[in-house]
């Protein structure tokens, strides 16, 4: 696979469109920095390694009390074919503050509101609200 980000958030999309409670991610270091930013922002529950499943991640996702998926949007913004980078003064507002970038900074995987308190920029993976 060439790119897993796209993958994962592919995923993740076509779990929340179909109601899922969860969802498998394949394992590697990017996706999990992925997750944990995601998890701190409030966006899925949690995510854990599966024992019986070697490579596997168990996304749990989040619903709000009337049913509604937290995770409305994902779209990519960075890919292998067009990198895009931003200075911590240019990180893009997603829907003036409601939405957060995940960004690949020199500090880890942060969202753009992480991202702005540390003075940091770097790649922005994607988009979410």
């Amino acid at each position: 696979m060439a790119d897993g980000v796209s993958d994962m958030i592919t995923r993740i999309r076509n779990a929340v469109k179909n109601q899922s409670p969860f969802v498998n991610i394949l394992d590697s270091k990017l996706n999990r920095s992925i997750l944990d930013a995601m998890a701190r922002e409030g966006y899925i529950w949690s995510h854990e390694a599966l024992a019986e499943a070697k490579g596997v991640i168990r996304v749990t996702l989040k619903y709000a009390a009337d049913g509604g998926a937290v995770v409305r949007h994902l779209q990519r913004v960075s890919r292998p074919g067009c990198r895009v980078y931003s200075t911590v003064d240019k990180l893009p507002q997603v829907l003036q503050g409601l939405g957060v970038c995940i960004v690949s900074t020199n500090k880890g995987v942060l969202s753009s509101r992480e991202a702005r308190q540390q003075r940091v920029g770097g790649e922005v993976l994607f988009v979410l609200w």
